[in-house]
């Protein structure tokens, strides 16, 4: 039975710990579906530490934009993160705003569409101050409107505060 939930709140609130205890505790091998795109060895580095720490329990799996070419049927997936997701539709349509969000929601749509357990990891960028900087602008209401998406859609919405997880929806 398809389901689908947000977890949400700002950086290191305890999201993707939160998103992972959930998964392991509906599947012995759940996925762990890594949006980020590397840029650079630090960055790849932080990758592997990543992987190595979850464990051979988890099927890691590394995708930047196309989340629906992976078959997740029957599958518990944690998606982390919805905010490096859009990065990288934001930049490779040249942060058109109206484009990347179709795009996402698009791309949301068809990897859904399985039947599969989704926990999909997000942060509340919008939640600070508004930022001198036009493109960080751009890409908070590409954000926001994006969480408000796939939240109208989840079965279920968790905000992450301080590690302690609060349900809203």
């Amino acid at each position: 039975m398809k389901r689908i939930i947000l977890i949400t709140g700002g950086q290191r609130s305890g999201k993707s710990s939160y998103a992972e205890q959930m998964a392991l505790s509906w599947s012995e091998n759940p996925i762990y579906m890594a949006t980020a795109r590397v840029w650079d060895d630090e960055f790849r580095q932080r990758v592997e530490r990543h992987q190595a720490s979850r464990g051979t329990q988890w099927t890691n799996i590394e995708e930047e934009k196309t989340l629906s070419r992976h078959d997740v049927t029957g599958r518990v997936v944690v998606i982390d993160c919805v905010t490096l997701w859009c990065t990288n539709f934001f930049f490779d349509l040249h942060a058109d705003v109206q484009q990347a969000l179709q795009a996402v929601k698009d791309e949301f749509d068809r990897f859904t569409a399985q039947d599969a357990t989704f926990l999909f990891v997000t942060n509340e960028i919008g939640l600070g101050g508004v930022s001198e900087h036009a493109l960080q602008r751009q890409f908070t209401d590409l954000e926001g409107w994006t969480n408000q998406y796939i939240a109208a859609r989840a079965d279920e919405v968790v905000l992450m505060i301080s590690g302690i997880p609060i349900k809203i929806k």
